[in-house]
Order: C-alpha cells, then structure tokens, then sequence
C-alpha cells in the first residue's frame, strides 16, 4: 500500500521543516512546498526513512501526482 499526503492534510505547512504528525515526522522541504504551491491539490507519497526501533517514524516526500481535472467541464443548458 502507498500512503499519500496532500498539503491540506499536511495542515497546509508554510515552512520547510520538519513536522511531527500522527504518524511520525514529516520533513517537508522548499521544493516541496514550491509544488503545493503552485498545484495545491498534489499528493505526494510519503517516503518511509530508516528509524531506530523505538523511534518514532521518519517520513519525507516523495512522488507527486496532480488531480486531473476535466479539460471541458458539463455545462447544463436550458
């Protein structure tokens, strides 16, 4: 299975940094965040880093995708 993030479930971060989140850390870099920005509907899928075993999970950003959208949206005509 493969886990993805969008950036409103990132809680739209602003920052590059490193984020704790239910599931772990997120570090979430400038480049990254430069793509929410400009496709803010993209997921990234979260990368699982190495981790000591009694630490908590290590996660960055990997792949994204962008939604499709329909190219012509329907219209209703009465």
């Amino acid at each position: 299975m493969v886990n993805k993030i969008t950036w409103q479930k990132a809680g739209r971060v602003t920052e590059p940094g490193r984020y704790m989140f239910r599931y772990g850390w997120l570090t979430v870099t400038a480049e990254d965040l430069a793509i929410w920005q400009q496709f803010p509907d993209a997921s990234f899928t979260l990368v699982n880093l190495p981790s000591a075993p009694d630490a908590p999970e290590e996660f960055h950003l990997g792949a994204f995708e962008i939604p499709a959208k329909p190219a012509n949206p329907r219209r209703d005509e009465h």
